[in-house]
């Protein structure tokens, strides 16, 4: 079990969202990782804009997290499956991320160091 995220959504709302998640996979071997996992690791890097490697090491391997980011991030009519997948669960993300946010706290030091 890992830790919660501010992040994540609850299970209900991923079992909305599982089938459309999961049609993009041809159907090969058995799935080893939890989906609902990859798709919280994927909210929280939407949330936070940390590199893919700053993952957290409780959520699957940030390969494995990027691989489905990849696959899921495909244009398609209608939007990428992760576009849809994020209006049907109802998650709202940050007006900007950690990293956007960090950048403008920078260019405020900046400007203030410049005015002196």
């Amino acid at each position: 079990m890992r830790k919660s995220y501010p992040s994540d959504i609850k299970r209900e709302q991923f079992e909305e969202i599982q089938l459309l998640l999961e049609s993009a996979r041809k159907k090969t071997a058995p799935r080893k990782v939890d989906l609902y996992e990859v798709f919280c690791a994927v909210l929280y890097l939407l949330r936070t804009g940390c590199q893919w490697r700053a993952l957290p090491s409780d959520f699957p391997k940030w390969r494995t997290v990027h691989s489905y980011w990849t696959i899921w991030s495909e244009p398609r009519e209608g939007g990428s499956l992760l576009e849809q997948a994020l209006k049907k669960s109802g998650w709202r993300g940050p007006r900007e991320t950690g990293a956007q946010r960090l950048q403008h706290a920078l260019d405020r030091g900046r400007a203030e160091r410049q005015e002196h």
